[in-house]
Protein backbone atom coordinates (compact mmCIF):
# COMPACT_ATOMS: atom_id res chain seq x y z
CA UNK A 1 0.00 0.00 0.00
CA UNK A 2 2.11 3.50 -1.18
CA UNK A 3 2.57 5.80 1.75
CA UNK A 4 0.19 8.24 -0.79
CA UNK A 5 -3.09 5.91 -0.44
CA UNK A 6 -3.18 5.74 3.80
CA UNK A 7 -2.36 9.22 3.78
CA UNK A 8 -5.23 10.12 1.71
CA UNK A 9 -7.81 7.43 3.54
CA UNK A 10 -6.86 9.60 6.63
CA UNK A 11 -7.92 12.74 5.33
CA UNK A 12 -10.90 11.53 4.01
CA UNK A 13 -11.61 10.62 7.75
CA UNK A 14 -12.39 7.18 6.40
CA UNK A 15 -14.54 5.84 9.96
CA UNK A 16 -12.92 2.57 9.95
CA UNK A 17 -9.61 1.35 8.41
CA UNK A 18 -8.35 -2.39 8.63
CA UNK A 19 -4.18 -2.45 8.37
CA UNK A 20 -3.38 -6.41 8.20
CA UNK A 21 -0.09 -6.48 8.63
CA UNK A 22 2.58 -8.47 11.24
CA UNK A 23 4.70 -5.09 11.46
CA UNK A 24 2.94 -3.75 14.09
CA UNK A 25 6.12 -0.88 15.22
CA UNK A 26 6.38 0.04 11.25
CA UNK A 27 2.29 0.47 11.27
CA UNK A 28 2.19 2.84 14.65
CA UNK A 29 5.32 4.75 12.93
CA UNK A 30 3.62 5.09 9.55
CA UNK A 31 0.32 6.18 11.11
CA UNK A 32 2.15 8.31 13.84
CA UNK A 33 3.92 10.37 10.99
CA UNK A 34 1.07 10.47 8.91
CA UNK A 35 -1.01 12.17 11.86
CA UNK A 36 1.45 14.63 12.69
CA UNK A 37 1.20 15.57 8.62
CA UNK A 38 -1.92 16.40 8.85
CA UNK A 39 -2.12 18.22 12.06
CA UNK A 40 -4.45 15.09 13.64
CA UNK A 41 -4.40 13.65 17.71
CA UNK A 42 -3.00 10.22 17.52
CA UNK A 43 -4.58 7.76 20.19
CA UNK A 44 -3.60 4.36 20.93
CA UNK A 45 -5.14 1.16 22.56
CA UNK A 46 -3.91 -2.18 23.48
CA UNK A 47 -5.28 -4.48 25.90
CA UNK A 48 -2.11 -4.20 28.34
CA UNK A 49 -2.22 -0.18 28.28
CA UNK A 50 -5.52 0.68 27.43
CA UNK A 51 -6.31 4.08 25.36
CA UNK A 52 -2.96 6.67 25.64
CA UNK A 53 -2.03 9.63 23.34
CA UNK A 54 0.56 8.73 20.96
CA UNK A 55 1.58 12.48 19.55
CA UNK A 56 -0.01 14.92 22.29
CA UNK A 57 -1.37 17.02 19.42
CA UNK A 58 -4.70 18.87 19.35
CA UNK A 59 -6.39 20.63 16.42
CA UNK A 60 -9.60 22.44 16.27
CA UNK A 61 -12.92 21.07 16.44
CA UNK A 62 -14.29 19.00 19.57
CA UNK A 63 -12.39 19.97 22.72
CA UNK A 64 -9.82 17.17 23.93
CA UNK A 65 -9.23 16.06 27.06
CA UNK A 66 -6.34 16.85 30.00
CA UNK A 67 -4.76 15.11 32.67
CA UNK A 68 -5.55 14.96 35.97
CA UNK A 69 -3.34 14.84 38.71
CA UNK A 70 -3.52 10.79 38.91
CA UNK A 71 -1.81 10.59 35.45
CA UNK A 72 -5.93 9.49 33.84
CA UNK A 73 -7.49 12.10 31.84
CA UNK A 74 -10.65 14.17 32.38
CA UNK A 75 -13.08 14.95 29.62
CA UNK A 76 -13.40 18.92 28.70
CA UNK A 77 -9.94 20.40 30.24
CA UNK A 78 -8.09 21.38 27.24
CA UNK A 79 -4.44 21.06 27.29
CA UNK A 80 -2.31 22.72 24.43
CA UNK A 81 0.21 20.88 22.46
CA UNK A 82 2.88 22.76 23.59
CA UNK A 83 2.29 21.62 27.33
CA UNK A 84 1.77 18.25 26.75
CA UNK A 85 4.14 16.18 28.58
CA UNK A 86 7.07 14.16 26.78
CA UNK A 87 5.70 10.88 28.81
CA UNK A 88 3.15 8.95 27.63
CA UNK A 89 -0.34 8.88 29.49
CA UNK A 90 -3.30 6.63 29.67
CA UNK A 91 -7.48 7.29 29.42
CA UNK A 92 -8.57 5.79 32.64
CA UNK A 93 -11.11 2.72 32.80
CA UNK A 94 -9.96 1.57 29.24
CA UNK A 95 -7.45 -1.27 29.06
CA UNK A 96 -10.89 -3.18 27.69
CA UNK A 97 -11.90 -2.69 24.40
CA UNK A 98 -16.08 -2.24 24.62
CA UNK A 99 -14.31 0.32 27.37
CA UNK A 100 -12.14 2.21 25.53
CA UNK A 101 -14.62 2.52 22.16
CA UNK A 102 -17.68 3.66 24.35
CA UNK A 103 -15.27 6.68 25.56
CA UNK A 104 -14.44 7.15 22.24
CA UNK A 105 -18.03 7.00 20.99
CA UNK A 106 -19.44 9.30 24.11
CA UNK A 107 -16.40 12.04 24.26
CA UNK A 108 -13.48 10.82 22.61
CA UNK A 109 -11.22 14.22 21.39
CA UNK A 110 -11.27 14.23 17.68
CA UNK A 111 -8.21 12.38 16.03
CA UNK A 112 -6.74 8.88 14.86
CA UNK A 113 -7.55 6.07 17.05
CA UNK A 114 -5.03 2.99 16.70
CA UNK A 115 -6.38 -0.31 18.15
CA UNK A 116 -4.20 -2.90 18.52
CA UNK A 117 -5.22 -6.44 18.66
CA UNK A 118 -8.59 -6.20 18.48
CA UNK A 119 -9.31 -9.29 16.74
CA UNK A 120 -9.92 -11.43 20.14
CA UNK A 121 -12.77 -9.39 20.76
CA UNK A 122 -14.24 -8.72 17.24
CA UNK A 123 -17.30 -10.88 18.12
CA UNK A 124 -18.52 -9.22 21.33
CA UNK A 125 -21.75 -7.96 20.57
CA UNK A 126 -20.93 -4.32 22.49
CA UNK A 127 -17.69 -4.20 20.47
CA UNK A 128 -19.78 -4.65 17.11
CA UNK A 129 -22.22 -1.93 18.35
CA UNK A 130 -19.67 0.72 18.93
CA UNK A 131 -18.00 0.02 16.09
CA UNK A 132 -21.06 0.58 14.15
CA UNK A 133 -22.59 3.90 15.89
CA UNK A 134 -18.46 5.47 15.42
CA UNK A 135 -18.86 4.93 11.61
CA UNK A 136 -22.28 6.07 11.74
CA UNK A 137 -21.62 9.51 13.23
CA UNK A 138 -17.82 9.97 11.81
CA UNK A 139 -18.66 12.80 10.01
CA UNK A 140 -19.59 14.73 13.15
CA UNK A 141 -17.51 13.33 15.37
CA UNK A 142 -13.94 13.58 13.12
CA UNK A 143 -12.68 9.97 14.46
CA UNK A 144 -11.01 7.35 11.91
CA UNK A 145 -10.40 3.98 14.09
CA UNK A 146 -7.42 2.17 12.49
CA UNK A 147 -7.25 -1.53 13.66
CA UNK A 148 -3.76 -3.17 13.03
CA UNK A 149 -3.17 -7.31 13.13
CA UNK A 150 -1.70 -10.06 11.52
CA UNK A 151 -5.64 -11.23 10.57
CA UNK A 152 -9.18 -8.65 11.09
CA UNK A 153 -12.09 -10.49 10.55
CA UNK A 154 -15.06 -8.16 10.36
CA UNK A 155 -18.61 -9.02 10.18
CA UNK A 156 -20.48 -8.38 7.49
CA UNK A 157 -22.49 -5.31 8.81
CA UNK A 158 -19.31 -3.63 10.30
CA UNK A 159 -16.56 -4.70 7.02
CA UNK A 160 -19.28 -2.60 4.50
CA UNK A 161 -18.19 0.43 6.52
CA UNK A 162 -14.24 -0.64 6.55
CA UNK A 163 -11.13 -0.34 4.72
CA UNK A 164 -8.75 -3.10 4.42
CA UNK A 165 -5.41 -2.44 3.62
CA UNK A 166 -1.99 -3.88 3.69
CA UNK A 167 1.76 -3.21 4.25
CA UNK A 168 3.47 -3.48 1.15
CA UNK A 169 6.72 -5.79 1.29
CA UNK A 170 9.81 -4.37 0.01
CA UNK A 171 10.95 -4.49 -2.99
CA UNK A 172 14.50 -4.93 -4.24
CA UNK A 173 15.36 -1.10 -4.14
CA UNK A 174 13.86 -1.10 -0.33
CA UNK A 175 16.15 -4.68 0.42
CA UNK A 176 19.22 -2.66 -0.87
CA UNK A 177 17.90 -0.01 1.52
CA UNK A 178 17.98 -2.14 4.64
CA UNK A 179 21.27 -3.51 3.69
CA UNK A 180 23.41 -0.54 3.27
CA UNK A 181 21.74 1.05 6.56
CA UNK A 182 22.59 -2.42 8.48
CA UNK A 183 26.01 -2.49 7.16
CA UNK A 184 26.74 0.77 7.93
CA UNK A 185 25.12 0.67 11.98
CA UNK A 186 27.62 -2.32 11.86
CA UNK A 187 30.77 -0.85 10.57
CA UNK A 188 30.18 2.25 13.10
CA UNK A 189 29.79 -0.07 16.36
CA UNK A 190 32.69 0.01 18.75
CA UNK A 191 35.27 -2.82 17.98
CA UNK A 192 33.50 -3.48 14.40
CA UNK A 193 34.66 -3.60 10.94
CA UNK A 194 33.02 -2.58 7.76
CA UNK A 195 31.56 -6.64 6.33
CA UNK A 196 33.26 -9.09 3.91
CA UNK A 197 31.45 -10.63 1.05
CA UNK A 198 31.63 -10.77 -2.43
CA UNK A 199 29.12 -8.47 -4.31
CA UNK A 200 27.32 -11.16 -6.23
CA UNK A 201 27.07 -12.87 -3.13
CA UNK A 202 25.35 -9.85 -1.19
CA UNK A 203 23.27 -9.26 -4.54
CA UNK A 204 21.98 -13.31 -4.53
CA UNK A 205 21.31 -12.48 -0.52
CA UNK A 206 18.71 -9.40 -1.38
CA UNK A 207 16.96 -11.77 -3.68
CA UNK A 208 16.87 -14.40 -0.69
CA UNK A 209 15.19 -11.51 1.45
CA UNK A 210 12.26 -10.72 -1.38
CA UNK A 211 9.00 -11.64 -0.08
CA UNK A 212 10.01 -11.09 3.67
CA UNK A 213 8.53 -8.17 5.54
CA UNK A 214 11.01 -5.52 6.41
CA UNK A 215 11.86 -6.54 9.96
CA UNK A 216 12.37 -9.93 8.90
CA UNK A 217 14.84 -8.68 6.39
CA UNK A 218 16.67 -6.69 9.39
CA UNK A 219 17.00 -9.29 11.84
CA UNK A 220 17.93 -12.09 9.09
CA UNK A 221 21.05 -9.69 8.02
CA UNK A 222 22.07 -9.12 11.28
CA UNK A 223 21.83 -13.03 11.83
CA UNK A 224 24.22 -13.01 9.28
CA UNK A 225 26.99 -10.20 10.22
CA UNK A 226 26.78 -10.42 13.15
CA UNK A 227 28.13 -14.45 13.43
CA UNK A 228 31.20 -13.72 11.56
CA UNK A 229 31.12 -10.26 10.04
CA UNK A 230 30.86 -11.55 6.70
CA UNK A 231 28.43 -12.13 4.24
CA UNK A 232 29.17 -15.57 2.59
CA UNK A 233 27.55 -18.72 1.00
CA UNK A 234 26.88 -20.14 4.27
CA UNK A 235 24.54 -17.13 5.22
CA UNK A 236 22.84 -17.78 1.98
CA UNK A 237 21.46 -21.44 2.85
CA UNK A 238 20.88 -20.40 6.43
CA UNK A 239 19.01 -17.51 4.82
CA UNK A 240 16.93 -20.00 2.48
CA UNK A 241 16.25 -22.68 5.14
CA UNK A 242 15.05 -19.49 7.66
CA UNK A 243 12.77 -18.39 4.96
CA UNK A 244 11.45 -21.79 4.18
CA UNK A 245 10.35 -22.20 8.17
CA UNK A 246 8.67 -18.60 8.06
CA UNK A 247 6.85 -19.14 4.89
CA UNK A 248 5.55 -22.97 5.65
CA UNK A 249 2.59 -22.01 6.57
CA UNK A 250 2.30 -19.63 3.56
CA UNK A 251 1.17 -20.60 0.03
CA UNK A 252 4.09 -19.39 -1.46
CA UNK A 253 7.15 -20.94 -1.72
CA UNK A 254 10.30 -19.51 -3.56
CA UNK A 255 13.31 -20.52 -5.59
CA UNK A 256 16.06 -20.08 -7.51
CA UNK A 257 16.51 -22.71 -9.69
CA UNK A 258 19.71 -23.31 -11.52
CA UNK A 259 19.75 -23.76 -15.34
CA UNK A 260 22.61 -26.04 -15.31
CA UNK A 261 20.42 -28.78 -13.51
CA UNK A 262 17.40 -28.47 -16.01
CA UNK A 263 16.50 -29.14 -19.28
CA UNK A 264 13.38 -29.63 -21.42
CA UNK A 265 13.21 -32.02 -24.25
CA UNK A 266 11.05 -30.65 -27.35
CA UNK A 267 8.15 -28.00 -27.01
CA UNK A 268 10.46 -25.82 -29.75
CA UNK A 269 7.57 -23.23 -29.77
CA UNK A 270 7.27 -22.17 -27.04
CA UNK A 271 11.00 -22.15 -26.69
CA UNK A 272 10.99 -19.84 -29.20
CA UNK A 273 8.02 -17.85 -27.65
CA UNK A 274 9.91 -17.19 -24.98
CA UNK A 275 13.13 -16.30 -26.15
CA UNK A 276 11.07 -13.44 -28.33
CA UNK A 277 9.82 -12.05 -24.93
CA UNK A 278 12.95 -11.96 -22.82
CA UNK A 279 14.22 -8.41 -23.33
CA UNK A 280 10.72 -6.96 -23.26
CA UNK A 281 9.74 -8.32 -19.85
CA UNK A 282 13.18 -6.90 -18.33
CA UNK A 283 12.35 -3.58 -20.23
CA UNK A 284 14.86 -3.97 -22.03
CA UNK A 285 12.91 -3.77 -25.40
CA UNK A 286 11.63 -0.19 -25.69
CA UNK A 287 7.72 0.27 -27.12
CA UNK A 288 7.23 -3.58 -26.57
CA UNK A 289 4.22 -4.60 -23.13
CA UNK A 290 5.48 -6.19 -20.71
CA UNK A 291 4.29 -10.37 -21.46
CA UNK A 292 2.03 -11.22 -19.08
CA UNK A 293 2.16 -15.15 -19.11
CA UNK A 294 1.15 -18.42 -20.41
CA UNK A 295 -0.99 -21.19 -19.26
CA UNK A 296 0.92 -24.95 -20.51
CA UNK A 297 -2.50 -27.32 -21.04
CA UNK A 298 -1.40 -30.90 -21.07
CA UNK A 299 -0.87 -34.56 -20.43
CA UNK A 300 -0.11 -35.18 -16.77
CA UNK A 301 3.74 -35.68 -17.02
CA UNK A 302 4.42 -33.82 -19.93
CA UNK A 303 6.67 -31.48 -18.78
CA UNK A 304 4.58 -28.41 -17.85
CA UNK A 305 6.12 -28.17 -14.27
CA UNK A 306 9.70 -28.41 -15.59
CA UNK A 307 8.95 -25.87 -18.09
CA UNK A 308 7.70 -23.19 -15.96
CA UNK A 309 10.73 -23.80 -13.37
CA UNK A 310 13.23 -23.61 -16.45
CA UNK A 311 11.26 -19.96 -17.49
CA UNK A 312 12.79 -19.03 -14.24
CA UNK A 313 16.20 -20.67 -14.58
CA UNK A 314 16.93 -19.30 -18.30
CA UNK A 315 15.87 -15.74 -17.17
CA UNK A 316 17.48 -16.11 -13.83
CA UNK A 317 14.80 -14.95 -11.73
CA UNK A 318 13.50 -16.36 -8.58
CA UNK A 319 10.46 -18.72 -8.90
CA UNK A 320 7.51 -18.28 -6.71
CA UNK A 321 5.46 -21.62 -6.82
CA UNK A 322 1.84 -21.06 -5.38
CA UNK A 323 0.69 -24.15 -3.42
CA UNK A 324 -3.03 -24.36 -4.18
CA UNK A 325 -3.75 -26.77 -1.48
CA UNK A 326 -2.22 -24.32 0.97
CA UNK A 327 -4.79 -22.13 0.14
CA UNK A 328 -7.48 -24.18 0.88
CA UNK A 329 -9.18 -23.10 4.97
CA UNK A 330 -11.92 -23.64 6.71
CA UNK A 331 -12.80 -20.07 7.79
CA UNK A 332 -14.91 -18.15 5.90
CA UNK A 333 -12.93 -15.66 3.66
CA UNK A 334 -9.64 -16.99 4.74
CA UNK A 335 -9.03 -18.59 1.35
CA UNK A 336 -8.87 -15.64 -0.51
CA UNK A 337 -7.04 -13.38 2.39
CA UNK A 338 -4.30 -15.74 1.86
CA UNK A 339 -4.20 -15.58 -1.76
CA UNK A 340 -3.64 -11.71 -1.51
CA UNK A 341 -1.14 -12.37 0.91
CA UNK A 342 0.92 -14.53 -1.85
CA UNK A 343 -0.24 -12.64 -4.57
CA UNK A 344 1.50 -9.25 -2.54
CA UNK A 345 4.52 -11.35 -2.11
CA UNK A 346 4.64 -12.61 -5.86
CA UNK A 347 4.81 -8.40 -6.09
CA UNK A 348 7.39 -7.77 -3.90
CA UNK A 349 9.82 -10.54 -5.49
CA UNK A 350 8.96 -8.92 -8.83
CA UNK A 351 10.72 -9.35 -11.18
CA UNK A 352 10.11 -12.86 -11.07
CA UNK A 353 7.55 -16.19 -12.71
CA UNK A 354 5.11 -17.04 -10.75
CA UNK A 355 4.16 -20.68 -10.98
CA UNK A 356 0.06 -21.69 -10.73
CA UNK A 357 0.77 -25.28 -10.46
CA UNK A 358 -2.83 -27.63 -11.67
CA UNK A 359 -4.07 -23.85 -11.67
CA UNK A 360 -8.07 -25.48 -11.93
CA UNK A 361 -7.70 -26.82 -8.67
CA UNK A 362 -8.01 -23.37 -7.18
CA UNK A 363 -11.51 -22.64 -8.60
CA UNK A 364 -15.07 -24.63 -9.20
CA UNK A 365 -15.86 -24.54 -12.80
CA UNK A 366 -18.90 -22.34 -13.70
CA UNK A 367 -20.83 -21.44 -11.18
CA UNK A 368 -21.24 -24.17 -8.69
CA UNK A 369 -21.16 -23.43 -4.90
CA UNK A 370 -20.77 -26.91 -3.77
CA UNK A 371 -17.37 -25.55 -2.16
CA UNK A 372 -19.55 -22.43 -0.49
CA UNK A 373 -18.51 -20.16 -3.46
CA UNK A 374 -14.89 -20.44 -2.55
CA UNK A 375 -13.78 -20.95 -5.88
CA UNK A 376 -16.08 -18.30 -7.30
CA UNK A 377 -14.12 -15.86 -5.32
CA UNK A 378 -10.92 -17.12 -5.33
CA UNK A 379 -11.48 -16.75 -8.96
CA UNK A 380 -12.34 -12.74 -9.15
CA UNK A 381 -9.51 -12.42 -6.48
CA UNK A 382 -7.35 -13.94 -9.19
CA UNK A 383 -8.70 -12.44 -12.52
CA UNK A 384 -8.95 -9.16 -10.53
CA UNK A 385 -4.79 -9.17 -10.09
CA UNK A 386 -4.24 -10.88 -13.30
CA UNK A 387 -6.04 -7.90 -14.53
CA UNK A 388 -4.80 -4.70 -12.77
CA UNK A 389 -1.13 -5.97 -11.49
CA UNK A 390 1.40 -3.61 -12.85
CA UNK A 391 4.24 -5.16 -11.66
CA UNK A 392 6.39 -7.41 -13.17
CA UNK A 393 5.24 -10.71 -12.30
CA UNK A 394 5.24 -13.55 -15.85
CA UNK A 395 2.82 -15.82 -15.25
CA UNK A 396 3.54 -19.46 -15.80
CA UNK A 397 0.50 -21.68 -15.14
CA UNK A 398 0.30 -24.85 -15.80
CA UNK A 399 -3.74 -26.80 -15.77
CA UNK A 400 -4.18 -31.07 -16.74
CA UNK A 401 -7.94 -30.88 -16.54
CA UNK A 402 -9.24 -28.37 -19.03
CA UNK A 403 -13.19 -29.54 -18.26
CA UNK A 404 -12.50 -27.89 -14.81
CA UNK A 405 -11.48 -24.52 -16.05
CA UNK A 406 -13.54 -21.70 -15.98
CA UNK A 407 -14.28 -19.87 -19.41
CA UNK A 408 -13.68 -16.68 -17.90
CA UNK A 409 -9.80 -18.19 -17.74
CA UNK A 410 -9.36 -18.64 -21.31
CA UNK A 411 -10.87 -15.70 -23.13
CA UNK A 412 -7.73 -14.05 -24.70
CA UNK A 413 -5.97 -11.33 -23.06
CA UNK A 414 -5.56 -13.47 -19.58
CA UNK A 415 -2.39 -15.10 -20.73
CA UNK A 416 -0.42 -13.82 -23.66
CA UNK A 417 -0.70 -17.19 -24.98
CA UNK A 418 -2.02 -20.84 -24.47
CA UNK A 419 0.02 -23.88 -25.44
CA UNK A 420 -1.11 -27.38 -25.39
CA UNK A 421 1.90 -29.85 -23.94
CA UNK A 422 1.39 -33.33 -25.46
CA UNK A 423 2.96 -36.53 -25.33
CA UNK A 424 6.94 -36.06 -26.85
CA UNK A 425 7.67 -37.11 -30.60
CA UNK A 426 10.23 -39.15 -31.83
CA UNK A 427 12.98 -36.53 -31.46
CA UNK A 428 11.81 -34.85 -28.16
CA UNK A 429 11.90 -38.61 -27.00
CA UNK A 430 15.49 -39.40 -28.07
CA UNK A 431 16.00 -35.74 -25.93
CA UNK A 432 14.52 -37.26 -23.08
CA UNK A 433 16.69 -39.95 -22.89
CA UNK A 434 19.82 -38.10 -23.23
CA UNK A 435 18.74 -35.79 -20.69
CA UNK A 436 18.15 -38.77 -17.74
CA UNK A 437 20.93 -41.06 -19.52
CA UNK A 438 23.52 -38.18 -18.21
CA UNK A 439 22.00 -37.75 -15.14
CA UNK A 440 22.99 -41.27 -14.43
CA UNK A 441 26.46 -40.67 -15.40
CA UNK A 442 25.39 -42.87 -18.62
CA UNK A 443 26.79 -41.78 -21.91
CA UNK A 444 23.74 -41.67 -24.43
CA UNK A 445 26.17 -42.75 -27.17
CA UNK A 446 26.51 -46.23 -26.05
CA UNK A 447 22.49 -46.63 -26.55
CA UNK A 448 20.11 -47.29 -29.62
CA UNK A 449 18.18 -44.41 -29.28
CA UNK A 450 16.01 -44.19 -32.39
CA UNK A 451 14.94 -48.59 -31.09
CA UNK A 452 14.28 -46.62 -27.34
CA UNK A 453 12.42 -43.66 -28.90
CA UNK A 454 10.46 -46.04 -30.89
CA UNK A 455 9.84 -48.52 -27.92
CA UNK A 456 8.26 -45.66 -25.84
CA UNK A 457 5.89 -44.80 -28.44
CA UNK A 458 3.02 -42.77 -26.27
CA UNK A 459 5.19 -42.46 -23.41
CA UNK A 460 5.31 -38.97 -21.38
CA UNK A 461 8.92 -37.40 -20.30
CA UNK A 462 8.26 -39.01 -16.55
CA UNK A 463 7.56 -41.83 -17.57
CA UNK A 464 10.41 -42.59 -20.09
CA UNK A 465 12.52 -41.49 -16.77
CA UNK A 466 10.81 -44.12 -14.46
CA UNK A 467 11.75 -46.75 -17.07
CA UNK A 468 15.35 -45.62 -16.97
CA UNK A 469 15.47 -45.20 -13.04
CA UNK A 470 14.00 -48.95 -13.12
CA UNK A 471 16.85 -50.48 -15.83
CA UNK A 472 19.64 -48.42 -13.23
CA UNK A 473 18.22 -50.78 -10.80
CA UNK A 474 17.94 -53.59 -12.41
CA UNK A 475 21.40 -53.32 -13.47
CA UNK A 476 22.62 -52.58 -10.26
CA UNK A 477 21.13 -55.66 -8.80
CA UNK A 478 22.46 -58.11 -11.34
CA UNK A 479 26.11 -56.26 -11.04
CA UNK A 480 25.31 -55.80 -14.64
CA UNK A 481 26.27 -52.59 -16.96
CA UNK A 482 22.87 -50.54 -17.64
CA UNK A 483 21.70 -51.46 -21.30
CA UNK A 484 19.37 -50.48 -23.76
CA UNK A 485 17.78 -53.79 -23.35
CA UNK A 486 17.17 -53.82 -20.06
CA UNK A 487 15.28 -50.07 -20.51
CA UNK A 488 13.10 -51.01 -22.95
CA UNK A 489 12.41 -54.40 -20.99
CA UNK A 490 11.48 -52.04 -18.42
CA UNK A 491 9.34 -49.81 -21.04
CA UNK A 492 7.63 -53.05 -21.80
CA UNK A 493 6.24 -53.85 -18.65
CA UNK A 494 4.64 -50.17 -18.77
CA UNK A 495 1.33 -48.95 -19.67
CA UNK A 496 1.61 -45.14 -20.52
CA UNK A 497 -0.93 -42.72 -19.71
CA UNK A 498 -2.17 -42.62 -23.11
CA UNK A 499 -3.48 -45.85 -22.96
CA UNK A 500 -4.75 -45.81 -19.29
CA UNK A 501 -5.92 -42.89 -19.53
CA UNK A 502 -6.96 -43.10 -23.61
CA UNK A 503 -9.87 -41.34 -23.79
CA UNK A 504 -8.80 -38.21 -21.64
CA UNK A 505 -5.89 -37.69 -23.55
CA UNK A 506 -8.24 -37.88 -26.81
CA UNK A 507 -10.54 -35.35 -25.12
CA UNK A 508 -7.54 -32.63 -24.34
CA UNK A 509 -5.81 -33.43 -27.46
CA UNK A 510 -9.68 -32.78 -29.84
CA UNK A 511 -10.47 -29.50 -27.63
CA UNK A 512 -6.71 -28.10 -27.95
CA UNK A 513 -6.52 -28.70 -31.69
CA UNK A 514 -7.95 -25.11 -32.11
CA UNK A 515 -7.76 -23.82 -29.30
CA UNK A 516 -4.33 -24.10 -28.20
CA UNK A 517 -0.90 -23.56 -29.95
CA UNK A 518 1.32 -26.77 -29.91
CA UNK A 519 4.32 -26.19 -27.32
Amino acid sequence: MPLATLRHTLAARYPLICLETHEEPRARALVRQLADELGEACFEWSVADGLSHANFRYTAGRPPTGADASGGWQPGVSMPSSQAAPARRSFVDTDDLDAALRFIDREGPRGIYLLFDTHPFLDAPTVQRLLREIAFDHATRHCTLVLVGPRIDLPPEIARHALFETLPLPDLARVREIFREELDAYANAPGHLRVTGERVTAERLMQQMLGLCEEDVRRLLRLCIHADGAIDDDDLRRVTRIKREMLAESALDVDFPDAGKLAVAGMANLKRWLSLREAAFRGAAPGLPTPRGVLMLGVQGGGKSLAARTIAADWRLPLARLDIGALQDKFHGETERKLRAALAAAEALAPCVLWIDEIEKAMAQGGSEADGGIGRRVLGALLTWMAERDRPVFIAATANDIRALPPELLRKGRFDEIFFVDLPDAAARVEVFCIHLARRGLDAAGFDLAALAAACEGFSGAEIEQAVISACFEAGAAKLPVSGELVIAELRRTRPISVTMAEAVAALRDWARDRAVPA
